[in-house]
């Protein structure tokens, strides 16, 4: 019967010890897993990292290049032409209308 007495202390030990165990290494893997993806999300925001500065935008041309030698004529007429489609509203054809004037 001694026999028997002691091995039930030995045998909870083991199984507490085990589990123990278990429970630490089930512990130091999700904490590797989180080290790793904090790793990984920080090496994609340095890949992904947003440029110095941002471009100027480029100003606006007064006419384009075919207008200021004196070819308005033509350009009045294509937008005559897409108003006439549909596909320029009254306001900006009103708004095209102005700028080739006003570069010649």
């Amino acid at each position: 019967m001694p026999l028997m007495r002691r091995r039930r202390p030995l045998l909870r030990a083991a199984a507490v010890g085990g589990g123990a165990y278990m429970a630490g290494k089930h512990r130091a893997n999700t904490q590797a897993e989180q080290q790793q993806n904090a790793y990984y999300e920080g090496q994609q925001s340095m890949a992904q990292a947003p440029p110095a500065a941002p471009a100027p935008a480029a100003a606006p041309a007064a006419a384009p290049a075919a207008d200021a030698g004196g070819d308005y004529i033509t350009r009045l007429k294509q937008l005559g032409e897409l108003h006439d489609q549909g596909i320029l509203t009254d306001d900006e054809f009103a708004q095209e209308k102005a700028r080739v004037l006003g570069a010649s």
